[in-house]
C-alpha cells in the first residue's frame, strides 16, 4: 500500500514538473499558443512576483526612497507586463476582459513583495542601528 502511494506521489511530482516546464517554455516563446487562459494569467502572476522581488532588491541597493520609488515601480511593472502581453506574446486582451484585467493580475501581491524586499534591504544597508 505504501509503495503504491509513493508511486502516485512521484507521478504527480513529475507531472507537475512537466506542466511547469511546458508553461515556462511557452512563457519564453514569442507568440505562444495559450489554450488555457488561466495558464497565461498564472505566467503573468509569477512573472510579476519575480519582477517585484528583483525591483525591491535593486531599489534597496540604489538607495531609492519615497514616492519616486513607488511610482517608478508601478510604471516599470505595468510597462513590462504591457510590453510582454501586447508585443511579445501578441495576446488579444479582449479575450481576457480587456487590458485592465491583464494589467492588474497579480499587481498588488507583486507590490507587497516589492515593498518588503525594498524596505528590508534598504534598512539593512542604509540605516544606522
Amino acid at each position: 500500500m505504501k509503495a503504491a502511494t509513493k508511486m502516485v506521489k512521484t507521478g504527480e511530482k513529475s507531472q507537475n514538473g512537466s506542466l511547469i516546464k511546458a508553461s515556462l517554455n511557452k512563457a519564453l516563446s514569442a507568440e505562444a499558443e495559450w489554450d488555457d487562459k488561466d495558464e497565461f494569467l498564472d505566467v503573468i502572476y509569477w512573472m510579476r512576483q519575480i519582477l517585484g522581488l528583483i525591483l525591491g532588491i535593486v531599489w534597496g541597493l540604489i538607495p531609492l526612497k519615497g514616492i519616486i520609488g513607488l511610482v517608478l515601480f508601478l510604471a516599470v511593472n505595468v510597462g513590462i507586463v504591457y510590453f510582454y502581453y501586447n508585443s511579445f506574446q501578441k495576446i488579444d486582451d479582449e479575450e481576457y476582459g480587456g487590458p485592465s484585467e491583464i494589467l492588474k493580475e497579480g499587481l498588488m501581491t507583486s507590490f507587497s513583495t516589492f515593498v518588503v524586499a525594498w524596505i528590508l534591504l534598504y534598512s539593512a544597508l542604509h540605516t544606522d542601528l
